[in-house]
């Protein structure tokens, strides 16, 4: 069989959805003319005919042979629009990036790779994606943050190991670093039991605390709010007390735990995929900025 050109694939698929020559050409920008030639030499390359052709207005059909080529030549065309779409992710300055990420990355460290990546490279495509907590796939992104150990063909690089602080009111525990073991039984509010905060219970229980869960809520704000109210104390991530006021309101005390459950921050990439310049800078930037906020904590 000759060599088939991609466009007569792409013609003899517009076809098929459109129904006639005439709309197709109308799809694709071309004279009815140019899709008869097209089909005509795609018919030629394959030895049979594709349509059965009834003439006037009335839509074409698909003969058997045209079955088997608009199948095989479908997979092509999405197998070619994947390439195009690896070359320009691998285009550095005018190229793509697609990054998932978390919440906590989101507010923490995308905004300093962003803005270094957009004052590097000003023609760069950034696209993020939020990746829930349950099962992360890195699939067809570039670099995925996430804070649990994925599974598949990846490499990663650890960003930072962030604390667990017990949030609670004023003069409830005394000054400074708190025993685990002292929120065993104590009135606490939580996360609703997703993964993490499974991780985050167990881990307590492991060194002796199993706390009383009053209240479930999700939102460290939400959580924070109900402490104030006097409806228990919480046990939440650093980062998710950075930049808020809980620092400053005195009706509130933050300790450290001891021992410190801690969660570890990763970034993740593609292994055995030949990495863009955008996204090894990418990950240059965001270990710096991981650093200065480990720096912070």
């Amino acid at each position: 069989m000759a060599d088939v050109e991609l466009r007569y694939l792409r013609t003899m698929a517009a076809i098929a959805e459109e129904g006639t020559f005439g709309r197709a050409a109308g799809r694709l920008g071309y004279t009815q003319s140019s899709v008869s030639q097209q089909i005509a030499a795609l018919e030629k390359a394959v030895g049979g005919a594709v349509f059965d052709r009834p003439g006037g207005p009335r839509p074409v059909r698909i003969t058997p042979l045209g079955e088997v080529v608009l199948t095989h030549g479908r997979e092509l065309l999405t197998k070619a629009e994947a390439l195009a779409d690896a070359v320009d992710r691998f285009r550095a300055g005018n190229g793509r990036i697609d990054i998932g990420t978390f919440q906590g990355a989101t507010k923490l460290i995308l905004p300093a790779v962003v803005r270094r990546l957009l004052e590097e490279h000003p023609g760069c495509d950034i696209r993020l994606s939020e990746v829930g907590p349950e099962d992360p796939q890195i699939g067809d992104l570039d670099l995925l943050f996430h804070y649990s150990r994925i599974e598949g063909d990846v490499e990663h690089v650890e960003l930072l190991d962030e604390p667990y602080l017990l949030v609670a009111r004023a003069g409830a525990f005394p000054d400074g670093p708190v025993r685990v073991e002292l929120l065993d039984d104590a009135p606490m509010v939580a996360w609703p039991p997703t993964d993490h905060q499974k991780w985050l219970e167990r881990t307590l229980a492991g060194d002796g605390a199993r706390p009383r869960i009053v209240f479930r809520t999700a939102g460290h704000e939400t959580i924070v709010s109900m402490v104030r109210a006097g409806i228990g104390s919480a046990v939440l991530p650093w980062l998710g007390l950075h930049g808020s006021d809980v620092w400053s309101d005195d009706r509130l005390s933050i300790h450290r735990l001891r021992p410190s459950p801690a969660c570890t921050w990763y970034l993740y990439w593609p292994a055995g995929r030949t990495r863009s310049p955008l996204a090894t800078r990418a990950i240059d930037i965001a270990v710096e900025a991981a650093n200065g906020l480990a720096d912070q904590m």
